[in-house]
């Protein structure tokens, strides 16, 4: 699969403008948190 066939997130969208979101999986529960310098951390 080609990376232009792939879904794209915007991750402010998932958090809603701030700085996180619960992600989801097969009943498992992650965080995806944006840090101050813009970068992405996701932990279980």
């Amino acid at each position: 699969m080609r990376p232009q066939d792939l879904p794209a997130h915007d991750a402010r969208n998932l958090t809603m403008g701030g700085n996180l979101a619960q992600i989801v999986l097969d009943g498992q529960i992650y965080t995806l948190r944006i840090t101050r310098q813009g970068k992405l951390i996701l932990t279980k």
